[in-house]
């Protein structure tokens, strides 16, 4: 090989553009945050979200520029959506972690083990003391009460309509699985509440958890029918090409198949339904003292223990403690339902070799 095409080979491509570092995005948002606060500073601006806008907009813009200035407009505009995806991100995590950081730093002044083996009992919502046992002991069993109303019949109504289903019923139960969809809350408690007064029944806690399963069918129903879709043909046909019955077929290969998505949709479900007020408000009605029975007599529930304690807190601190701490109880529970939903999946998901 010649001296002059050595010094060819080492020589840079021409056919490669001018391109940013890829600390250039910190280095611009540092520069956003910190004009930002020099111009909220000088404005007498003293709301940190109007500081928080100023730096995204400003992030947006100066990425635009310094793009297209050193990479030309094409690549800008490329690093524009990119920056907008990132600023969005943004805006909606500083909420989420603003409300978990207020909810701890208010909430562990009252959280301990006397407060979760404890109920009110005899102690009145102004006073300092008592606990949330008795509502957790509602909302476990409330709960799961309406797990398994709820989960089963969602399993298999999507079971049908993604197997089974043609024709009009199957548009019909499709249809007023949407409509349930995005029913709010106080009208399944509402209907729950009309049958009660029908047969003339007091409030207790197995009615809330029948309000309860009626908002967590439909989620457990468009969930488990998403996840049934995702198993391919291929596997019901070689079932079926064996002899296999359809119904074993199901059974032996299509559900095992999704079963880490169903129990995922139903995880979430329950996760959902867990912070309901209105229903418990109105069929449960709450009660300071344990009451191990879901079927006879009134109970409590931590939404509803939430919304009491805070109803309260005008003129006491206590409670309003209280309330907080109650509700990072419940973030707790949903957090710890989440993560095994997502544990659950990530193990039961199919085992794919290379």
């Amino acid at each position: 090989m010649s001296h002059a095409t050595a010094v060819a080979d080492k020589r840079p491509s021409t056919l490669r553009g001018a391109s940013l570092p890829k600390w250039s995005p910190w280095a611009i948002a540092v520069g956003a945050v910190a004009v930002a606060v020099g111009i909220g500073l000088a404005a007498g601006l003293d709301s940190r979200i109007q500081w928080g806008l100023i730096a995204g907009i400003l992030f947006v813009l100066g990425t635009y520029g310094i793009a297209a200035k050193v990479e030309g407009r094409r690549q800008a505009k490329d690093r524009v959506a990119t920056s907008l995806v990132w600023v969005a991100f943004v805006l909606a995590v500083v909420p989420l972690v603003s409300l978990i950081w207020t909810t701890i730093v208010r909430g562990v002044k009252v959280l301990d083990i006397y407060f979760l083996t404890h109920s009110m009992g005899v102690v009145a919502d102004s006073e300092p003391g008592g606990g949330i046992y008795h509502a957790i002991i509602g909302s476990l069993e409330q709960v799961g009460l309406a797990t398994l109303i709820g989960a089963p019949i969602g399993i298999l109504t999507a079971i049908y309509l993604v197997e089974y289903g043609r024709g009009n019923l199957a548009k019909a139960v499709t249809f007023f699985v949407d409509v349930m969809t995005g029913i709010p809350s106080i009208v399944a408690g509402l209907f729950i509440l009309s049958l009660m007064l029908m047969f003339d029944l007091q409030p207790f806690g197995f009615a809330g958890s029948l309000a309860l399963a009626i908002l967590m069918m439909p989620v457990v129903v468009r969930s488990t029918e998403e996840m049934l879709k995702l198993v391919p043909n291929e596997l019901r046909e070689a079932s079926l090409a064996l002899g296999v019955p359809k119904w074993r077929t199901i059974i032996k290969v299509v559900v095992p198949t999704s079963i880490g998505g169903i129990i995922t949709g139903v995880m979430l479900a329950v996760a959902r339904i867990a912070g309901e007020t209105a229903p418990v408000l109105l069929l449960v009605f709450g009660n300071p003292f344990i009451n191990n029975n879901p079927f006879e007599g009134a109970q409590a529930s931590l939404p509803l223990y939430i919304y009491q304690q805070y109803a309260q807190s005008a003129g006491s601190t206590a409670a309003y403690d209280r309330a907080w701490a109650a509700s990072l109880t419940l973030i707790t529970f949903v957090m710890i339902l989440n993560l095994v939903a997502r544990g659950i999946a990530r193990w039961k998901a199919p085992k794919t070799g290379r």
